[in-house]
């Protein structure tokens, strides 16, 4: 490799020999020393762009997530221009027309990639599991965060359909994502099974997991199994956009646009709007969704380092709410073929617009960093959130009640409605440079999150369709209520203190965090009735009735540490400790009637600790995690039906196992990746029904819905503008029941992309056509249960409704469970422009 003397020297001769005159004398012609000036600026630039001398492998070097980005240096300051024209004078009559050199020092954010995106090189003193930008362009646009991280070594994503609307769920280390603190840009987002009303997937620069810790200064409070953070995408200095088309399986078409701003001015503002559409049948069975979606980026930089960035969406949707089979439904499906998904029949109960999901989000995140003099810096990170909408679901089974009877020869619909699900906080972070090696930093952080909910009845339409809830047209009574009848205004407001160091020595191999938070939470659970005059949330207007209230006021402690040390270039160990918990949501909160001097739910807490290695050069990535969590008063959710869950107490547990990874950088085209998680998951105490009061032998058993092994295969391959991604991924057998009594086997399930990057064509800068193909063996297998049971056998409290008769729904056999959807492909056309 030729070094920047060589290209100087070469640079040298070819001057010469355009004067046309040898030696030194071919230096000394007028304006050649100008000439000179501009090629060695120029092969200043070609050095380091080439990573001549090192200079650009040092550029590239990072401790931190890479970014695509490039600076731009001007060569000196009208001071720095003065002090050199006095210091070497030139010749009378010559001009130096130079300008000023210009310095371009690129870092790409493929750098520190391994697996073709499916890992990315880490240095924090903890886990960290991230898949990048260049793994997510490779995969459907009806992707969510979920199907991203399917790959990882501590994850096991369920999924009910393929066309991202309707999220999923997560498996983590013995934990589940109701453990797990569920992030866009460092601020709470919908829950895992909503995922796809926060972001598009055209929008998302990483995906970053730590499924065994979470930050001092990150606002939340239910991370025992981590973080999942979606990183939005970065508004662009330059306008243009991109578009893409996605058709396929099941009838699925979307449409997507973003548009840039690029700079606005001189305001350093810059911004970008994204829409996008989808539409999808039902996989199995009768049922249509759809979902609108925007997305708003601005982004405000200063030249001191000070930065403000805005996110902000809104989402449409309205779905088919899935029957999920029992083991019953699921056996007659696997081997009979008999489907169990809804029906096109008005006058079933198990009619498909008569079991559907209505919802409307917004979400905003406004993060902000101020550098201030004197070593001050100053962060605020405001959130908000705010959702409404309805399930609806068959009211006529006698399950929820005698008085439920179509007596009127109607057919009823019964809802979940909730008028207001809202989350507003703010944390707020004064950091200080102790000195070169420490950084301080203390803050608070405020929260309240509430919901108002009910759960009314009305005739269903003439068509078999749900009305509105609040259609007065088909409004019903009963038990000499008015409509409404009885709610919950549950939820919690938060206040949180927190302080931490985060100290390096010995140029940085030696890092050191230490971080405490001390929380504060005040919690309620208020039960109202309606009146002939109206509703008012958190009230009882009736006179001389009863409503139950109840409430909580808790503290929790919560430190943390965290020490890594990099040995050189290539290794690196760390430990990490600390203490997380979780508080009963204000939705699980509402789901529990409220009994005036009756005590809430306990809250959960961990304790957990890791030992990491990790290893890399220039061709290999690889990482270890040993990990062990102790689990206090452990809190699961049970599923009630028509998308609904009800939070149980499920004891105590211990998790202990590793997590493994290894992936190589491009070698001849090809980058493959693999991943495997060994875990060891007992239930520690006996666990009891507080409905029936039977307790049942649950310790020492494996924990539920704790597979013992989990592995995953990635192989990606690009050769000019082709690509290719295939996965695959293993779960071994789990209980899906406290006591162990009910268990399903383990599974594969497997994926594949196909794509190719043409050359640009008049206003299309990338024209890509790729193909993303899921389930391509076409297996009919169990991926998850939909929550926590007891005990195997019947299921009261809730009816289930399967397939296209019309009878009456059942009681659920054991526990309900999402299906991998059947063989899928979608074909997407994009570019830039």
């Amino acid at each position: 490799m030729k070094t920047g003397r060589d290209f100087y020297s070469a640079v040298i001769r070819q001057v010469r020999n355009a004067g046309g005159r040898t030696g030194l004398a071919g230096l000394c012609m007028p304006g050649l020393k100008t000439r000179l000036r501009a090629m060695s600026c120029l092969v200043g630039t070609v050095c380091i762009a080439s990573g001549a001398d090192g200079w650009a492998q040092a550029a590239t070097t990072t401790t931190q997530p890479a970014q695509q980005h490039a600076t731009t240096k001007t060569g000196a300051t009208p001071a720095a221009r003065h002090t050199t024209t006095a210091a070497t004078a030139q010749p009378a009559g010559l001009v130096n027309h130079q300008a000023p050199e210009v310095i371009n020092v690129a870092r790409s954010r493929q750098a520190n990639d391994g697996g073709g995106g499916m890992m990315r090189l880490e240095t924090a003193p903890h886990a960290v599991q991230t898949v990048g930008k260049q793994f997510i362009d490779m995969r459907s646009p009806t992707s969510t965060a979920l199907d991203l991280v399917k790959n990882l070594p501590s994850m096991n994503v369920t999924t009910p359909d393929s066309s991202g609307m309707e999220g999923g769920q997560i498996q983590t280390r013995g934990l589940t994502d109701l453990d797990m603190g569920l992030m866009v840009d460092g601020a709470p987002a919908a829950a895992a099974k909503y995922m796809a009303e926060d972001i598009d997937s055209e929008n998302l620069d990483s995906v970053e997991v730590t499924p065994g810790s979470s930050g001092t200064d990150l606002p939340v409070m239910s991370a025992a199994g981590g973080v999942m953070n979606e990183h939005s995408h970065t508004a662009s200095h330059k306008f243009g956009g991109m578009t893409d088309f996605s058709y396929g399986t099941n009838n699925l078409s979307r449409e997507f646009i973003r548009l840039e701003s690029g700079d606005i001015g001189k305001t350093g503002l810059r911004s970008y709007f994204s829409f996008s559409n989808t539409h999808a049948r039902s996989w199995m069975g009768s049922g249509i969704n759809q979902r609108k979606h925007i997305d708003f980026g601005l982004q405000k930089d200063w030249n001191n380092g000070s930065t403000a960035r805005l996110f902000l969406s809104w989402n449409s949707e309205d779905f088919t709410i899935d029957a999920y089979p029992d083991s019953t439904a699921f056996e007659a499906y696997k081997h009979g073929g008999t489907g169990y998904g809804r029906n096109s029949d008005p006058t079933s109960d198990n009619y498909w617009k008569n079991n559907n999901d209505h919802w409307n989000q917004i979400f905003l995140t406004a993060p902000i960093h101020v550098v201030l003099p004197a070593k001050f810096t100053f962060d605020l990170q405001s959130y908000f959130s705010f959702g409404q909408g309805w399930d609806a679901s068959p009211g006529n089974n006698t399950a929820y009640g005698a008085n439920y009877s179509p007596s009127e020869g109607r057919n009823y619909t019964d809802y979940f409605l909730e008028n207001e699900s809202r989350q507003v906080g703010v944390v707020a972070k004064l950091g200080y440079d102790i000195d070169r090696h420490n950084h301080v930093s203390v803050g608070y952080w405020y929260e309240n999150n509430q919901t108002i909910q009910s759960y009314p009845l009305s005739y269903t339409m003439a068509n078999g369709a749900a009305p509105s809830p609040n259609a007065s047209a088909y409004q019903n009574t009963y038990s000499n209520e008015t409509f409404g009848v009885s709610g919950v205004n549950a939820g919690y407001e938060l206040h949180a203190l927190f302080i931490q160091d985060t100290a390096k020595y010995f140029n940085d191999k030696l890092q050191i965090h230490a971080g405490f938070k001390f929380v504060m939470s005040d919690a309620w659970n208020k039960g109202w009735n309606s009146a002939a005059n109206g509703w008012t949330y958190g009230k009882n207007l009736t006179p001389g009735a009863s409503v139950g209230h109840n409430g909580a006021n808790t503290t929790e402690p919560l430190p943390q540490l965290s020490i890594g040390y990099t040995f050189n270039d290539h290794h690196q160990i760390y430990i990490n400790a600390e203490g997380d918990y979780r508080q009963p949501s204000a939705v699980d909160l509402g789901w529990l009637t409220p009994v005036t001097g009756q005590s809430m739910l306990k809250n959960q807490y961990s304790i957990k600790e890791e030992l990491g290695y990790r290893y890399h050069d220039k061709y290999v990535m690889f990482d270890l995690a040993l990990f062990n969590y102790n689990v206090t008063n452990r809190l699961m959710d049970t599923y009630i039906g028509a998308n609904q869950y009800m939070p149980i107490e499920a004891g105590n547990q211990t998790m202990r196992g590793f997590d493994a990874m290894v992936a190589t950088r491009p070698f001849h085209g090809f980058s493959p990746y693999a991943s495997f998680e060994y875990l060891h998951a007992t239930q520690d105490s006996n666990v009891t029904d507080p409905t029936s009061g039977i307790t049942y032998a649950a310790k020492g058993k494996q924990a539920i819905m704790a597979p013992h092994i989990m592995a995953n295969f990635g192989l990606t391959y690009k050769y000019k503008g082709f690509f290719a991604n295939g996965s695959v991924h293993y779960t071994g057998a789990q209980s899906v029941a406290l006591d162990n009594s009910e268990r399903i086997p383990g599974y594969v399930t497997d994926t594949l992309s196909l794509g190719y990057h043409f050359k640009p064509f008049m206003y299309a800068k990338s024209p890509t056509f790729r193909l993303n193909f899921t389930n391509l063996t076409g297996s009919i297998v169990r991926t998850g249960a939909m929550g926590a049971i007891y005990h195997a056998g019947t299921q009261g409290g809730y009816p289930v409704y399967y397939g296209a008769s019309s009878a009456m729904g059942r009681y659920a056999n054991g526990n309900s469970f999402m299906v991998e959807p059947r063989f899928t492909m979608t074909g997407t056309i994009s570019t830039s422009f």
